[in-house]
């Protein structure tokens, strides 16, 4: 999808891609779920703007934005899949600042047009995608690190709180990541244990944390960073943790390079756009059409007041 792509220009076709990709079978109405195109009508002239439906069933009127983090959205819908696509294809995130400057809108509304865009990308269910991570034959990787400023780093003031994540990386798939409170066996067994297969077999660092949980699985190995190790092969098969290591590399320097601090309050927002990004990558031949079609599929059912993400 190239920018110079009419939708990313005229609102008007901003508005048929949006429903082409929303409504692939024609619309259906979000209020009561109507889908019958007999008792759906395309309102028309000088009272109703372009894209205004009404359900005949439960006579209430609907867009194409009802029902998704896109309602009642002041900014035009072309500006909207312009974000969408660069918050996509930006390996390291794009900054509100860089989008207000480049949209031609206010920083506020940015900012919560980016954060809403994260709600799109987020993935709260374990089963969704086809259910938890890794499976039968499946290596699934989990490590942790720390995300923070360092006070030798900033010119003033104190730097955000160093907060901890845990990340697991199926072997080619997806990454799922999480805030915890601290890196213990406490907090990292739960989410372990909700979104990753027990089929799998589980490849972590030496930490002791890992080491009973890892008995829940097919198979648990361990690399030894102590050791400077940081793979090993047996029967032919390489163990090592190195994909999640890429994973917090990536994470970290687009909140070090790009967004500078992120608040605790916020954290699960940017690694939900992180973890769609890692999982929708072009080396598993996901490319930007493909990813904005995810995003604009992932806007349904969700919404984000301006309070609630602040």
């Amino acid at each position: 999808m190239e920018i110079t792509d009419p939708r990313f220009h005229d609102p008007e076709k901003a508005r048929e891609y949006l429903e082409a990709q929303r409504w692939p079978n024609g619309p259906f109405c979000p209020h009561c779920g109507n889908g019958d195109p007999l008792t759906i009508k395309s309102l028309h002239g000088k009272a109703h703007r372009p894209g205004v439906y009404q359900c005949n069933s439960c006579r209430e009127q609907f867009t194409v934005t009802v029902g998704t983090v896109m309602e009642r959205s002041k900014i035009p819908l072309n500006k909207w899949l312009i974000a969408m696509h660069l918050m996509g294809s930006s390996k390291k995130g794009m900054s509100a600042h860089q989008l207000h400057r480049m949209l031609g809108v206010t920083h506020q509304s940015a900012w919560f047009l980016c954060h809403r865009i994260r709600e799109a990308m987020a993935d709260y269910e374990p089963n969704k995608d086809g259910g938890p991570l890794g499976g039968s034959g499946k290596v699934v990787e989990a490590d942790e690190t720390v995300v923070g400023g360092k006070v030798k780093n900033r010119a003033y003031g104190e730097p955000a709180p160093k907060k901890a994540v845990v990340t697991l990386v199926e072997r080619d798939g997806r990454a799922r990541s999480k805030h915890i409170a601290n890196i213990d066996s406490k907090h990292l067994r739960p989410f372990l244990l909700k979104n990753v297969s027990r089929k799998s077999t589980l490849n972590t660092d030496e930490a002791a944390y890992y080491v009973r949980v890892g008995r829940e699985f097919a198979g648990h190995h361990a690399v030894d960073h102590s050791r400077d190790e940081y793979a090993y092969e047996l029967d032919g098969r390489t163990f090592t943790v190195n994909h999640a290591e890429n994973y917090f590399s990536i994470l970290k320097r687009g909140i070090y390079g790009v967004y500078h601090s992120v608040s605790e309050a916020h954290m699960s927002r940017y690694l939900s756009e992180f973890d769609f990004r890692y999982s929708n990558r072009s080396t598993l031949g996901i490319e930007d059409t493909e990813r904005v079609a995810k995003i604009i599929q992932g806007t349904e059912g969700k919404r984000l007041t301006y309070y609630a993400a602040d």
